[in-house]
């Protein structure tokens, strides 16, 4: 049976993690390093990290906190922002991390997606989705760090998927723009459709709670994974709380 993850994301913004609403409005809410190591303890299965202003100003991720991570955690990791070469993904993985994702640079650059997969191998090659629906369309949007450069892309998350499966990514992240820092739940209908096409392990992202979001999204859903960041940065509540209440459904996962 499929073990379900749990996965911290954690934004990052000028050396701090930060967490905004729908994309917007992003505040303070601790230390990367801090943070990394208190999620680790608490029984995450992996996190993420998303440099979510190097797309936006044309950098890369900063190095110095990628090979502090590596040091105070020992479950995988995965980084994003601004990675645009093979160049840039093997200095964040000689640094330490598991896995890059890659978002923006993907929709400019497709061709990148299959370069990564070849020289690293598409256990390494993660997609970020940021998708938001209007007119019951799911569109894909890039360069979401700053909310004055994200912008619609006009390519669907369906014919999406299918491209980045071509090419050799090997996992994707389904993130609900429409969802995101909201807290009302994860978008099941969005992750329903997209799961008809999608043959890759795909993670759920926007819109987590409470327990129940977590439940819901496995029960109602293939997703092998959930990722969240309010309800964790909150304290509101642990890792180890939400696994519990998924081993008390049945829901495999590991303690």
């Amino acid at each position: 049976m499929l073990t379900r993850r749990i996965i911290p994301c954690l934004d990052v913004r000028d050396g701090k993690v930060v967490k905004g609403v729908q994309f917007k409005n992003h505040k303070i809410v601790g230390s990367i390093v801090d943070l990394a190591k208190k999620y680790s303890i608490e029984g995450a299965d992996e996190l993420v990290f998303y440099d979510i202003s190097a797309s936006t100003e044309g950098k890369t991720v900063k190095k110095e906190w990628v090979s502090k991570i590596s040091d105070v955690i020992n479950i995988p990791f995965c980084v994003a922002g601004g990675i645009k070469s093979v160049g840039d993904a093997r200095e964040i993985l000689n640094l330490g991390a598991d896995k890059v994702s890659i978002n923006t640079p993907a929709l400019e650059n497709p061709n990148l997606i299959n370069q990564l997969s070849k020289e690293f191998g598409s256990q390494c090659v993660v997609i970020g989705m940021d998708i938001k629906t209007i007119d019951k369309q799911n569109y894909l949007f890039a360069k979401t760090g700053n909310e004055s450069t994200a912008h619609s892309t006009g390519i669907t998350a369906l014919d999406w998927i299918e491209t980045v499966q071509d090419l050799g990514a090997g996992e994707i992240v389904i993130n609900s723009m429409n969802k995101d820092g909201m807290r009302n739940g994860y978008d099941i209908e969005l992750l329903n459709k997209l799961s008809t096409v999608c043959t890759l392990p795909m993670i759920a992202s926007g819109g987590a709670g409470s327990k129940e979001d977590f439940i819901n999204v496995f029960k109602e859903t293939s997703v092998d994974g959930a990722l969240a960041a309010s309800i964790f940065h909150s304290g509101e509540y642990t890792i180890s709380q939400i696994k519990s209440s998924l081993k008390n459904k049945k829901i495999n996962i590991r303690i």
